[in-house]
């Protein structure tokens, strides 16, 4: 833990794959493919970059926009459909955590608000988690926003949505975007390495707490009585 004493929590924003489920998707496949998709439209099949998946649609829609705006709208419709095609692939193959269910219901118990937010699709996270609804206060998936994080306003739409005071709530996931995602809205952050980044990288993105998984987290915070 990295932070001084607070009030306890009242609110707890949850990252979805790799958070509270596991995280099937295999995004190193999905820029492979988008980048022979923007191949059909540019002249070369570009090589993916350190850009998460959504924003390099976004870097190579503009690229192909500066000769065609047409192609441009073509290539980003094409690349929304392989992205949706492939979560709902891993979806499909997917579930969650153990413990999610539990661990849930016993913030629930305490009056602790519960959102989850994430850079998936809402259908993908109804197949995995069909009664989320009956666990969480909101859920706002990326066709939900305009902007997904780590723009703060996709965070800061969950906490408007539940009446959630910046000072009383925790955002937490699996991903070093989480964690910018927290800082840039103002809010706690903890990083879980139940995805594919390790509690050290966490640490250094500035976490406030980095555990091995949300159970072992809310653990962690019953004990420093936060919750």
């Amino acid at each position: 833990m990295r932070i001084g004493r607070r009030s306890r929590l009242e609110s707890i924003v949850f990252d979805f794959d790799g958070t509270l489920a596991e995280l099937r998707i295999d995004f190193s496949q999905m820029k492979e493919r988008l980048g022979l998709l923007a191949g059909d439209y540019l002249p070369f099949a570009p090589r993916p970059t350190l850009l998460p998946a959504l924003e390099w649609i976004d870097e190579l829609a503009a690229d192909i926009h500066r000769t065609d705006g047409t192609a441009a709208s073509e290539f980003q419709e094409r690349a929304s459909e392989l992205i949706v095609e492939m979560e709902l692939e891993a979806a499909y193959k997917g579930s969650l955590f153990p413990f999610t269910r539990g661990m849930l219901s016993g913030l629930l118990d305490k009056g602790v608000k519960i959102a989850v937010i994430t850079r998936n699709c809402e259908k993908a996270i109804r197949m995995v988690f069909p009664d989320v609804d009956e666990y969480c206060y909101i859920l706002l998936a990326r066709d939900h926003v305009p902007r997904v994080k780590p723009d703060p306003d996709h965070l800061l739409r969950a906490l408007a949505c539940m009446a959630a005071p910046l000072e009383t709530a925790l955002v937490v996931g699996d991903h070093p975007l989480d964690i910018q995602t927290g800082k840039r809205a103002g809010i706690l952050t903890a990083g879980v390495s139940s995805g594919r980044v390790c509690r050290v990288e966490l640490l250094q993105s500035g976490a406030d707490w980095a555990v091995s998984n949300c159970e072992e987290l809310i653990t962690i915070l019953e004990k420093q009585d936060f919750i």
